[in-house]
């Protein structure tokens, strides 16, 4: 279903969505996550039309983005063929553990059932070396956003909102400490308040 939520809405996403991320305390943490992981390696999962993979990118990280949508993943590439772009789920990257010294996950848990949300988060810091840093964007709230066929295509979508302090401990249980956290209330054209939190694997 996720997959092809965002295969329809892939081109429309893109441009509405084009550059940079928008939100200056959004690219705030970001380029803090970016000075904490220095050079890399790191990998952007859920990273769609690549915007955040290419923000991370510029600053000197050396990443990759990861998404389930072979049509965002075609945009991606097409925007920037100087990086890597895979098609792949999150759950199952791969990669060895402590391989990577930074994942960024920016709006990337939205579509995880909540009762799953913490093995997802243990499966990040398996992944991450001690010290690594896990970045996360999210809306706050507690009952879901449900889409129907947005911008006239024919699918639908649930949009899970998390509280902080939730998150934040999910990740306290699962050897995270966090570092960076940020919320913030709705810009024009949202729905809802947002938060940012950018967490270091404890040893």
């Amino acid at each position: 279903m996720t997959r092809a939520f965002y295969d329809a809405l892939a081109v429309d996403y893109a441009e509405m969505f084009a550059g940079e991320p928008s939100d200056p305390l959004g690219r705030a943490v970001l380029g803090s996550f970016g000075r904490f992981v220095g050079s890399g390696p790191a990998v952007d999962v859920g990273c769609g039309p690549g915007r955040v993979t290419g923000y991370l990118a510029d600053l000197g990280v050396s990443v990759y983005g990861v998404d389930l949508s072979p049509e965002m993943v075609k945009i991606a590439r097409g925007e920037r063929p100087d990086l890597r772009f895979e098609v792949g789920s999150m759950w199952d990257l791969g990669l060895a553990d402590g391989s990577l010294a930074g994942l960024s996950a920016w709006y990337s848990v939205i579509h995880t059932p909540a009762p799953e949300v913490g093995d997802l988060l243990a499966e990040f810091g398996r992944m991450l070396r001690v010290g690594g840093h896990l970045v996360l964007g999210f809306q706050i709230g507690d009952e879901p956003l449900r889409l129907e066929r947005p911008l006239g295509h024919d699918v639908s979508l649930d949009f899970n909102r998390l509280r902080p302090a939730w998150v934040v401990g999910l990740l306290e249980e699962r050897g995270f400490e966090v570092v960076v956290r940020v919320e913030r209330e709705a810009l024009e054209g949202e729905t809802a308040p947002q938060a940012y939190l950018i967490a270091r694997r404890q040893g």
